[in-house]
């Protein structure tokens, strides 16, 4: 009996050890991906001098797109390239040169994108910059992701549309994706920011991982700051801020994405 006794506590004690164990391995993680650079001002030397590990979306095809990519990989930030496509409301001039637009043919798509991957340095993934109209189109999707696919990035639906054929599209070939769960500055107020950000740490309590997108440009100083204020909230709740890529998985990681 006393035996039998000791046999049934050391069962309790390994499951209890392996519960824990399981416990500290699901990490939860939440990346905060910050859209614009390489086209907004405000903000950007803020996140790419701050210690916060965001993951840097580069507009493609302008003066500083190469400068932000670099500046950001220099100092350990994950670079994505934030790829301009046609909204169904909103100035065309707001989408910068060679935007993705929904009269373009098929090569010419494939050209551009490819392109843009080119002109933004150390980039591992892409998300759409606008697009509200464009993800809806499968066939533009398509080439989209088949082109991510030959670079070996992965993509971030920015889910500006709710009918987006990028999760679709990226199941069938195979390409990592993730969506966005929260916008951070979509009102331009620092206690607006600081309360996205304590939404998105109880979507990354509730699922285990969440993503957030701000911006720099003219909300960029307002994001900044609501986010460095809050990043000790999301410490205290036991939330480590990711690059995009660490919430992909380890087997996907190595396999596919371009590490450097």
């Amino acid at each position: 009996m006393k035996r039998c006794l000791v046999v049934f506590i050391s069962i309790l004690l390994t499951i209890f050890a392996t519960l824990t164990s399981n416990a500290q391995t699901q990490q939860k993680k939440a990346a905060i991906i910050i859209d614009d650079f390489g086209g907004g001002i405000g903000g950007v030397k803020e996140f790419l001098e701050g210690d916060v590990p965001i993951t840097v979306a580069v507009m493609p095809f302008t003066e500083t797109s190469k400068e932000h990519a670099e500046w950001a990989h220099k100092n350990g930030f994950e670079v994505m390239v934030h790829l301009p496509m046609q909204p169904k409301k909103g100035k065309m001039s707001w989408l910068g040169p060679k935007p993705i637009t929904a009269d373009l043919p098929l090569e010419e798509v494939r050209k551009r994108v490819t392109e843009a991957i080119d002109s933004v340095p150390y980039a591992l993934g892409l998300n759409n910059h606008m697009g509200s109209l464009v993800v809806e189109k499968e066939d533009i999707v398509r080439v989209i992701v088949e082109v991510a696919k030959e670079k070996r990035l992965y993509i971030v639906d920015s889910a500006t549309s709710s009918k987006s054929k990028f999760p679709k599209v990226a199941k069938e070939l195979g390409v990592p994706i993730i969506k966005r769960d929260v916008f951070l500055d979509d009102v331009a107020s620092i206690p607006h920011v600081k309360k996205q950000m304590s939404l998105l740490a109880k979507i990354t309590e509730q699922e285990g991982t969440g993503v957030a997108i701000g911006h720099v440009g003219v909300t960029g100083k307002v994001c900044s700051t609501g986010i460095f204020e809050s990043a000790k909230e999301l410490e205290k709740r036991k939330i480590t801020i990711v690059p995009v890529s660490d919430i992909l998985s380890n087997e996907i990681k190595i396999k596919y994405l371009q590490l450097y």
